[in-house]
């Protein structure tokens, strides 16, 4: 399997950015760690050498990237304000520089976004955000509504960071087209605290006539061995 470790300085973040990348062919995959994870993640949980054969096929090439969630969201020292901020800086970094980079690795047109846990909500939240650049939407056990996060602080950046707000708010024809040309899925347990955001987000989605997959499993289903399994139904293909 091809490995390729990756490093710059983010104009957007000001700062060195890590990135590893799994695969030379194939669908690209913007893989995101779970809560402030790292980009080596993924490979360390096993979750790579379970894709080995999709990987090694050239069906898919992973693209895992860090996170900033310690300096944003997770960052309870910072004035809300300036995490909402921060979190607006990492999706330019994301769509300015990686999706780019990665397009320069592999010309495949088809982008998926993914992740699990708090990934799950970056990897949903990128690709409702830039529907333009996103074909596949696989949110794992994901959370949808960050507010929690900044208390009673409320600005753009929280409201076109947080899906349940941006999604509920959608009027614009053009956008509303593009995402439902993407294939979304939502995959969550039946007993995970963050089902309700999962159905929350779902519902909006069809109030908008936006069509998607809302897949609840039973149980908890919470952890790195279920999303394993998650990725082998839902990564290549639409159950």
């Amino acid at each position: 399997m091809n490995r390729s470790y990756h490093r710059w300085f983010s104009p957007a973040l000001q700062r060195d950015m890590e990135l590893l990348v799994f695969g030379h062919a194939g669908a690209r995959v913007l893989v995101f760690p779970t809560s402030c994870g790292r980009f080596f993640d993924w490979e360390g949980r096993g979750l790579v050498r379970s894709l080995g054969e999709s990987i090694e096929r050239g069906d898919v090439q992973l693209i895992c990237v860090d996170s900033v969630d310690r300096e944003s969201w997770y960052a309870p020292g910072r004035p809300p304000g300036e995490r909402a901020w921060r979190h607006a800086q990492y999706d330019q970094y994301l769509a300015a520089e990686v999706v780019p980079f990665s397009l320069q690795l592999n010309a495949n047109p088809f982008l998926i976004s993914t992740g699990a846990s708090f990934g799950g909500y970056h990897a949903v939240n990128f690709g409702l955000r830039h529907p333009d650049l996103v074909r596949r939407v696989l949110g794992m056990s994901g959370l949808y509504d960050i507010r929690r996060f900044v208390r009673d602080h409320y600005d753009s950046n929280v409201y076109f960071n947080n899906p349940c707000d941006f999604i509920a708010g959608e009027h614009d024809p053009g956008r509303l087209a593009a995402l439902r040309g993407v294939d979304i899925i939502l995959a969550v347990g039946r007993d995970d605290p963050l089902s309700g955001s999962n159905r929350r987000l779902s519902d909006l989605l069809w109030e908008k006539d936006i069509w998607h997959a809302l897949r609840v499993w039973d149980g908890f289903a919470h952890d790195w061995p279920v999303w394993e399994k998650m990725l082998h139904l839902y990564l290549a293909g639409h159950d």
